[in-house]
């Protein structure tokens, strides 16, 4: 169950918002924006919604999602569009379409944190989920149940062959309640077994003591109740998980602020395992965040949208769509441009796409790369700041305009190859990781090979790309009106002069290489190509 498209009407904020064209792939949707913008608010539609006709919805419902400001009879409306076809159609407290669907909406507000496990809960509200808050502002307590439940699983997992005269599989229990428990906390926390938690026991409830969930840190034992308020929100989302995974199956889950007292690195690491072991292939995970490792994981993600909620005036009709990738627009709200400049990092630099995974592995002493969306922003970030450097790909760019671009702006590197995949396959790159049964000169013949089929497309890509490069818009000066020496150089024979121009990332068919089983990290990752960067970096 996934969402393609939601449209409200009169609901809390917003008069009439639609978000759309959520593309299928997207597992998971992530919602940004400045406090207030209205992020939980759609969260509080999907609850509403999972109330279905009434049940569970408070008194004064109209009060509480109306937009009573402007429309005070007009009722709340939501539609949303599956990726299925299927659609949800709710007004006020009916529902005229979907009915079956609205109870497949889960939700945890942020309010979720449990100080200590108390003696006060009731595993059997689970299964309809009728332990959720009745509005999305109220605390939510269901790690309560989830204990208990969790627990009374262990349980029954140990006594139930005893009854039938067997005896229980102690290998599988680990394998079904524990293990998955203990990998995800250790994939979260990182380090080792010795600096993260790992849940090692627990007690059941008695009439004069609370249940207990027992962690080990070190040579430590910890109760639930000490651990760190990061470390129980961690327990608490991932016992979710683990004791209502059968309600998570074909769902729309929706989890506000999973990263609340999570550092940086923690936030990324915990919705990097929350979406790919925790919510099924066959569910859609929405949460709402400002954090910077969330707003990375999705920015590099395949499976992840992004929806920009701020500055817009929800006052009026507003359509939003899933926001392009690699923007240096979406961290600014975990970073705003102005403390970015002044980090104590002596050079930051902008570079295309998602390169930046891949020149950060280079681990150059005080500096850190940003993949900005391309070539254009690359410039104009260093154009309008000096303090920051930049590195693009050449694409085509002459020898003498690169020496004059980088003359006059000291900071603006360009790349002496085509783009990055041109160092990383380049075949002395390649030559050194020396995979078993890698022939350099046949390598350089394949590559020579296919540069020729290509050789007579080359001068209209040339033209029509050169028309698009900002620094060429900035000064035309810059720019020499003959392209006969990048054509020419393409021509030639000699390697090192046609490699310059062979685009090795759209040009050159890899199924030659696909035997060697050559990663980017592996081949990012050589002296070779760390060797040639510095140098265009003048280091």
């Amino acid at each position: 169950m996934k969402i393609s498209k939601v449209q409200l009407t009169n609901f809390k904020r917003f008069t009439d918002l639609t978000i759309d064209k959520i593309p299928e792939s997207s597992k998971l949707v992530l919602l940004i924006g400045s406090n207030g913008s209205g992020k939980s608010s759609v969260f509080d539609a999907f609850d509403w919604l999972s109330k279905g006709a009434g049940k569970g919805v408070p008194q004064d419902w109209r009060n509480y999602y109306n937009k009573i400001q402007t429309l005070p009879h007009v009722e709340p409306t939501a539609l949303v569009e599956l990726q299925d076809g299927r659609s949800i159609n709710k007004t006020g407290l009916v529902v005229s379409e979907g009915q079956e669907l609205v109870q497949r909406f889960i939700g945890r507000s942020s309010i979720r944190i449990v100080p200590r496990i108390l003696n006060q809960a009731d595993p059997r509200m689970i299964d309809n989920d009728t332990d959720s808050p009745t509005t999305y502002i109220e605390n939510d307590t269901r790690f309560i149940n989830d204990v208990f439940a969790y627990i009374q699983e262990i349980n029954n997992a140990v006594r139930e062959p005893i009854f039938q005269g067997k005896s229980s599989d102690t290998v599988k229990i680990f394998n079904d309640f524990i293990a998955p428990f203990n990998n995800s906390l250790l994939n979260i926390f990182g380090g080792n077994e010795k600096t993260t938690i790992k849940i090692i026991e627990f007690k059941d409830a008695s009439p004069a003591t609370n249940a207990k969930l027992i962690f080990q840190k070190g040579d430590s034992k910890i109760n639930y109740d000490l651990l760190s308020h990061g470390e129980k929100q961690v327990v608490i989302l991932l016992l979710n998980f683990i004791v209502r995974r059968r309600q998570y199956e074909d769902a729309i889950i929706f989890i506000d602020e999973m990263d609340c007292h999570l550092n940086t690195s923690l936030q990324e690491r915990l919705l990097d395992e929350i979406v790919n072991v925790w919510i099924p292939d066959s569910s859609q995970l929405w949460t709402a965040s400002h954090a910077l490792g969330f707003i990375n994981y999705a920015n590099k993600s395949e499976q992840a949208s992004i929806i920009d909620f701020n500055l817009f005036d929800f006052d009026i009709k507003q359509e939003i769509y899933p926001s392009e990738k690699e923007h240096l627009d979406l961290y600014y709200l975990a970073i705003p441009k102005a403390m970015l400049a002044n980090l104590p990092i002596s050079k930051k630099i902008f570079c295309e796409h998602t390169n930046d995974a891949y020149y950060n592995l280079l681990s150059i002493p005080d500096t850190v790369f940003t993949g900005v969306r391309d070539s254009k922003d690359v410039f104009l970030n260093v154009k309008r700041d000096n303090r920051y450097h930049s590195l693009r790909d050449r694409d085509f760019i002459s020898d003498v305009e690169i020496e004059r671009i980088e003359t006059k702006y000291k900071n603006h590197h360009i790349l002496r190859y085509y783009n990055f995949e041109n160092y990383i396959y380049h075949p002395d790159n390649i030559a050194e990781i020396n995979p078993p049964g890698f022939d350099k000169d046949d390598y350089i013949s394949e590559i020579r090979r296919q540069k020729g089929e290509k050789h007579r497309y080359i001068s209209p890509t040339i033209v029509d790309a050169r028309k698009t490069y900002e620094e060429f818009k900035t000064d035309s000066q810059l720019k020499d009106k003959d392209i006969n020496s990048i054509a020419d150089d393409f021509a030639d024979n000699d390697f090192e002069k046609f490699y310059k121009f062979f685009d090795m990332k759209q040009q050159f068919n890899k199924t030659y290489l696909s035997k060697f089983n050559l990663s980017k990290e592996a081949l990012a990752n050589t002296k070779w190509f760390k060797s040639k960067i510095v140098e265009v970096l003048g280091e």
